[in-house]
């Protein structure tokens, strides 16, 4: 155990050292917003729920298996992506593999190190959804230590999940063709995300009538899942605590904590058995052919030479990044679900009018929409300064301006982001069958939108690079990351906010069939065009504080 510690020793020494600096403060205060603003929204909905006579009690507890079950499949989603870097891609487990240490101590060493990453933030925001349960409920003091519990356990049960799943699915694999492992694991994740999500068929919740009897709907809501998924024990545990039914909750625990210690430790015998044999196959690489191609030969010839050659570097880089195209499949995934979910929902039966429900589905989806776009510049655009690690000097000394560096790799992103965020707005407002206005705002809105926030990722990204990272998932838990989110969620908030008013109007104005007062016209154009210059504003800051901090660093 001595030596397993050993080699995480080098890990929390840096923690240590970014949470000791003047950054780390700012980080934990924002997020300590962020994580007071999720308490104060559950607190308020757990304590309507309460207020509902028979019916509000079954629907928070519904609520909380659904708040499992997406958790779990988040943990897994995540733990797999970390669990393959950790184990078999990142760029010091050479150095790592040469020290007399058997290959299993290793494996748990960096299976330790998974959990922690692919978790400690889902972890973090979860919890004062669960301190709201314990307040609104009046649950004892052993609810609170249990609900830490039952979220460690389910993290270390995602991760020795997947590190079963990945170690046999590399030795499988022909050597040089790891990226068949991506392909493989993120089909199967969809699937899993997939059908843990619509077997809690949400859509129910609002659709009473799809049952012969308010009894069956009852009984529907309080339907138990299978007794055999983690998922039902956690959620069994947490319940019985509520309740007071202490020991039923220890019991559900108690299955929990031997299960996660059994998977956990045929996860190590499983790597003490083929974990170096696996490592050694990722680290073969496929030889090609060399093509040399003419420069004068170029179909398409938008850029002169230096800057075509550093746009083709940044396309072909990112395909040879396992870690960054495999992940197209999840998203494409992740965008189906989110699409069909507004395919069922049953609109037609609610008690709002249906013309005023969907517009205003439409108007929150935009932000729904502009967040996700956030989540995927995160992951892709604000690490493409990270990504050059050590080569980056060679790109500072190639004839470009960082300018332009940075201008290139916001079109390799832009367009492709655009492209998906229409897609998925598009998509949405034509299921839900929105007015004509409703759905040309949706387009133009994203489409100032995107540009903003793919800039912020590329400049703040710029700004704040991380060239000792393994992986761009790393990069992107830096500050730098975190103030990325943070900014984007409050340019996102602010441009929803000013839209809100003048829509409204605009929407009323129609229904009521009448003209806009002259007041009404000036709130419009006055709010469209502050998120305008918002917009534009966001593309020129960011990319110009970007490229001063990047020079600043470098010089």
């Amino acid at each position: 155990m001595n030596k397993t510690l050993s080699l995480i020793k080098p890990r929390v020494l840096s923690i240590k050292n970014r949470t000791e600096s003047g950054t780390g403060i700012f980080f934990a205060a924002i997020g300590l917003l962020f994580w007071a603003g999720i308490f104060t929204i559950s607190l308020r909905v757990l304590s309507y729920f309460k207020s509902i006579e028979g019916l509000g009690d079954i629907l928070a507890f519904k609520l909380l298996s659904m708040i499992i079950v997406t958790l779990f499949s988040l943990l897994v989603f995540s733990s797999i992506l970390t669990t393959l870097s950790k184990l078999f891609l990142s760029r010091d487990l050479l150095l790592v593999h040469s020290f007399p240490v058997p290959a299993y101590k290793i494996f748990t060493a960096r299976l330790m190190e998974s959990s922690v990453d692919s978790s400690w933030m889902m972890i973090l925001f979860t919890l004062p959804v669960f301190i709201s349960y314990g307040i609104v409920y009046q649950a004892g003091p052993l609810f609170y230590p249990a609900s830490l519990l039952t979220l460690l356990l389910l993290s270390i049960l995602a991760s020795a999940v997947s590190a079963i799943l990945v170690m046999p699915a590399v030795i499988i694999t022909p050597a040089g063709k790891i990226r068949s492992i991506f392909i493989f694991l993120g089909l199967a994740l969809f699937l899993i995300l997939f059908l843990s999500f619509r077997m809690l068929r949400p859509e129910r919740l609002v659709d009473p009538e799809v049952f012969a009897t308010t009894l069956v709907y009852l009984r529907s809501l309080k339907t138990p899942s299978s007794p055999f998924y983690p998922t039902t024990w956690a959620y069994d545990s947490l319940k019985a605590i509520l309740s007071c039914y202490f020991t039923k909750g220890l019991l559900n625990i108690s299955l929990l904590l031997t299960s996660t210690g059994a998977l956990s430790l045929l996860s190590v015998i499983l790597a003490d058995k083929i974990y170096y044999r696996g490592f050694s196959k990722a680290q073969t690489a496929i030889v090609r052919g060399v093509s040399h191609s003419n420069p004068g030969k170029r179909r398409f010839n938008f850029f002169n030479g230096p800057t075509w050659a550093v746009a083709i570097k940044e396309i072909k880089i990112f395909f040879r990044d396992q870690t960054q195209w495999s992940q197209l499949f999840l998203i494409t995934g992740l965008v189906i679900i989110y699409v069909y979910n507004f395919s069922v929902l049953p609109l037609e039966r609610a008690p709002i009018k249906t013309v005023y429900l969907q517009n205003i589905l439409s108007f929150l989806n935009m932000g729904l929409a502009a967040f996700v776009l956030t989540a995927v510049t995160a992951r892709f655009a604000f690490p493409a300064v990270s990504l050059e690690r050590d080569a980056w000097w060679l790109l500072n000394s190639a004839p470009i301006t960082k300018k332009t560096i940075l201008r290139i790799k916001f079109l390799i992103y832009f367009f492709p982001l655009l492209v998906l965020t229409e897609i998925l707005i598009i998509a949405t407002n034509l299921l839900l069958n929105v007015t004509p206005f409703m759905m040309g705002l949706s387009v133009i809105t994203i489409f100032f939108m995107v540009p903003a926030v793919v800039s912020a990722g590329i400049g703040l990204g710029a700004a704040y690079p991380d060239f000792k990272s393994e992986n761009p998932a790393q990069a992107v838990t830096s500050f730098g990351g975190f103030l990325f989110m943070v900014l984007s969620a409050g340019y996102i908030a602010l441009i929803i906010i000013l839209e809100a008013g003048p829509v409204y109007n605009i929407f009323m104005a129609n229904f009521q069939e009448r003209d806009l007062t002259f007041f009404e016209w000036a709130w419009t154009g006055v709010s469209f065009f502050i998120a305008l210059i918002l917009s534009i504003l966001a593309v020129i800051l960011s990319m110009n504080f970007g490229e001063k901090r990047l020079s600043a660093r470098i010089s």
